[in-house]
């Protein structure tokens, strides 16, 4: 192979479509455009299946592949020999392929048309330059290996998770230039996913939730492999797939207590990178722009980098977080608070929370904050540490992967948002402050 696969892979983006070559039996040739092509290794690619074409017919006959590509960068041309192995019809590779082809339907106007039936394998035997005329292609816009190495540098420093948070979400816009991201955790128990903290955007969307395996972000997720779009498509469009997803299964308040998803109204590019560490999947790092065609394999390969180095972050201080004791109760007595009463109600079928009549939280973090202020309307308690809540019975975690630590992150800038007189603060490794300024009505149902 005179050329590598990986260092032509701008070829690949279909923004001038590939040609594949074939023949019949009796030697007849057939010349195709291609919808896409999929890198996978410097010896493997992926094309679309979408129709049972003359193609196809060939290709299933035994007939020799010859595929044509060329670099919008620099004009140079490349010839490929390949062997077809196997088509592929579920699994991370499909639904990837899937995703784009629905943003090139859209971009196209194919989108009642183009439909993947499946994802066909081929071994690439050799990759040749074809002579002719070239230009110098431009300075890519980021050095990727220089901003992922500075960006996790900066994660090595973190002394605990709310900081990690912060300082990816920092990292992805001063060193990748990236101006619209959202980092969602998994919520194991109940399948979803939920924004923790997110850039860019109006509102933070902190505590939004999206079902696994709905849209670009569920995909990636249950699939576990990055998922990237370079043109705007209405398959993809939060707005209106989480909310009919919500909807269809038939949760009668959820709707209702739904907050709504951060996102530009019109993502043209759009790409989730899953956050995996010791094989479990922590959460997806989403990231998006009005630019068609923004983000490409150099984007999706550092992104991938930094969710694993990410990941084993987040992974540590969870772990680091539960190794302290448990609080010892404080002599002085927490202030007294005062103005009018705070209504705060809770429902005991979702742990859904309310602050008067707005909602505020539900699931995990919502157990948690109600029985904080159980025990504080009780006993004037505001010291606690996560290593108490983690055995606390009116919690019920379904395991010790339900991302504690996260989910009192979640609560602690949901409460902060609010602005509603309850306060939640670390206030040592493991250990949590409540601080609360009204007298408090609690009303369960």
């Amino acid at each position: 192979m005179n050329v590598r696969l990986e260092t032509i892979r701008e070829c690949l983006e279909g923004i001038i479509p590939g040609h594949i070559g074939t023949c019949d039996a009796e030697g007849m040739p057939n010349l195709a455009y291609l919808s896409q092509v999929e890198f996978i290794d410097n010896q493997h690619v992926a094309l679309s299946y979408q129709f049972f074409n003359r193609t196809r017919q060939n290709v299933l006959a035994g007939s020799p592949v010859r595929l044509l590509l060329t670099s919008h960068l620099t004009g140079a041309q490349y010839r490929a020999e390949l062997q077809f192995l196997r088509t592929e019809t579920a699994g991370p590779l499909f639904e990837q392929m899937k995703a784009k082809l629905a943003g090139i339907a859209a971009h196209t106007g194919m989108s009642g048309v183009f439909k993947l039936l499946g994802s066909d394998i081929y071994r690439v035997l050799s990759i040749d330059q074809v002579v002719g005329p070239t230009v110098a292609p431009p300075p890519p816009p980021v050095n990727y290996l220089t901003a992922l190495r500075r960006a996790a540098q900066k994660l090595v420093g973190c002394a605990n998770l709310e900081c990690l948070l912060e300082t990816a979400l920092d990292s992805l816009q001063s060193e990748f230039g990236i101006g619209h991201v959202m980092l969602l955790m998994h919520d194991e128990g109940r399948g979803r996913l939920y924004t923790l903290a997110s850039r860019g955007y109006p509102e933070s969307g902190v505590g939004s939730e999206i079902p696994m395996g709905v849209g670009l972000i569920g995909i990636c997720a249950r699939e576990r492999s990055p998922i990237r779009i370079g043109f705007m498509t209405s398959e993809y469009a939060y707005g209106r797939t989480v909310r009919d997803s919500i909807a269809a299964e038939g949760y009668a308040d959820t709707l209702e207590t739904a907050i709504p998803l951060p996102g530009l109204p019109e993502a043209r590019s759009q790409m989730a990178v899953p956050i995996l560490a010791c094989e479990r999947v922590l959460g997806v790092l989403y990231v998006e722009s009005v630019a068609d065609l923004h983000f490409g394999y150099d984007d999706e390969d550092a992104l991938v980098a930094f969710a694993a180095q990410l990941g084993q972050a987040i992974l540590h201080h969870q772990q680091v977080d539960e190794v302290e004791e448990e609080a010892q109760a404080s002599d002085a007595a927490p202030p007294v608070p005062a103005g009018p009463p705070l209504r705060v109600r809770h429902y005991a079928a979702n742990d859904s929370v309310f602050l008067g009549d707005d909602y505020l939280i539900k699931g995990v973090a919502g157990a948690i904050l109600w029985a904080l202020l159980q025990d504080f309307a009780e006993r004037g308690r505001t010291e606690f540490t996560n290593k108490g809540l983690r055995v606390d019975p009116r919690i019920r975690l379904p395991g010790v992967s339900d991302n504690l630590e996260a989910r009192l992150v979640l609560l602690q800038r949901r409460l902060d948002e609010r602005s509603a007189g309850i306060h939640l603060a670390k206030s040592g490794r493991g250990r949590y402050a409540l601080a609360v300024d009204r007298p408090l009505e609690l009303v369960a149902d």
